[in-house]
């Protein structure tokens, strides 16, 4: 008889910041408590770039299992046999490099969102796993929310038609009165050197939208890549600070519009007064989420026979009570690298390496539309294993 033993994954966790610490104590829940049986976690290791100390807080503060190593660089880490996957959680303007430094070690990698910087490097880390014949994935957590995969599969089973238009918006309210926004100008969301601003950060997710409900549902035989037009205010950084983009996929006669802004909020009074966040738009209704986009909790479906109902449906994040109820929904993405590597697959069928890479593509030429430039140091597609984004050296 076959055994019922949960598949084990053993985790290093490349960075100790705030979302390394998020993603770390989703992985750390009783996976039971969001009725998954087929698969586990375990923290193996965690790392700073150079500080075993900071690793070793790190740890501690995630309440992670005594057994996890704690490194004082990037280099221990990938090099630590009892490590299964890297999950790279470092500034979108360093996963080039860290995540190369992960692959060319021969290790499974999750990388954070935004994948890289350009496309170009996104190419090369898919290129460099399938030659190294490894797992590689990009984080983005919104796409195996239970929410998002049911409403990919409404699409596709044809419940509102055939869907002609999306619209996502996903933008933060930090207008300040100087003129400015409510970021110092060092912070990653403004800094060029940390590929600040509001696209590659936030307005990933209004993207995320536009492409899982136009382009990834699209059948693979007339699979298109979109026209990209966009508008783009830069902030006095040089970064981005409101990008809006329109996509077309002429063959499928759909648009998608994706909006982000640092200075006018979607959600403005925090309570989604304003309505959906997301509209998808058929011929015979549409499904509207309400955000935020990066965490959606809840869906509604309008169908134009339907003579005034409106559908409702709520999917909240299961919280684990052994752990002083904690749960993000991060460890639903954990769940697909799991199995993943269970089944022996190198790449996600929710998000595919070719996925990555186009929206990689409309991203890089809409910045470009908008004169957006970034340091030479983050937007290199040269690997250097001694680079000062896997060193922590200045």
């Amino acid at each position: 008889m076959a055994s019922s033993a949960p598949y084990t994954v053993r985790w290093g966790i490349m960075a100790t910041g705030w979302i390394a610490e998020v993603f770390t104590k989703d992985l750390l829940t009783n996976p039971a408590a969001r009725d998954v049986h087929d698969v586990r976690h375990e923290v193996a290791a965690a790392a700073s770039s150079n500080s075993k100390d900071r690793a070793a807080d790190f740890l501690s503060k995630v309440k992670a299992p005594g057994s996890a190593k704690a490194y004082g660089s990037y280099h221990e880490l990938v090099a630590d046999p009892d490590v299964d996957i890297i999950y790279v959680a470092t500034p979108h303007s360093h996963h080039f490099q860290n995540a190369m430094l992960a692959l060319e070690a021969g290790k499974n990698v999750l990388c954070e969102k935004a994948l890289t910087v350009t496309a170009s490097q996104a190419k090369k880390l898919v290129e460099t796993a399938r030659a190294k014949g490894v797992f590689f994935m990009e984080a983005v957590w919104t796409r195996y929310f239970p929410l998002s995969i049911q409403v990919r599969d409404l699409i596709k089973n044809g419940a509102i038609g055939n869907v002609y238009r999306t619209v996502a918006d996903l933008s933060v309210g930090n207008d300040a009165p100087d003129g400015k926004v409510d970021f110092p100008d060092h912070n990653r969301m403004v800094n060029l050197d940390l590929a600040g601003g509001a696209l590659l950060d936030i307005g990933i997710y209004a993207l995320t939208w536009v492409f899982q409900t136009l382009y990834h549902v699209q059948p693979e035989e007339t699979k298109e890549e979109p026209n990209v037009v966009a508008a783009v205010t830069k902030y006095h950084t040089g970064a981005d600070e409101s990008t809006s983009i329109i996509v077309q996929f002429p063959k499928h006669k759909s648009h998608g519009i994706a909006l982000t802004s640092l200075r006018v909020a979607t959600d403005v009074d925090g309570l989604n007064s304003g309505g959906a966040a997301i509209r998808i738009q058929g011929s015979k209704g549409e499904i509207q989420v309400m955000g935020p986009a990066y965490c959606p909790l809840q869906y509604k479906v309008i169908k134009k026979d339907g003579g005034g109902k409106v559908e409702v449906v709520d999917c909240p994040i299961p919280k684990d009570s052994e752990r002083d109820g904690w749960g993000q929904g991060m460890f639903w993405e954990a769940d697909e690298c799991a199995r993943c590597l269970r089944d022996g697959l190198k790449e996600s069928k929710s998000l595919p390496w070719t996925e990555s890479i186009v929206m990689m593509q409309v991203m890089e030429e809409s910045l470009r539309q908008g004169g957006v430039e970034y340091p030479e140091l983050i937007s290199s597609d040269v690997y250097d294993a001694q680079s000062p984004l896997n060193t922590g050296k200045r």
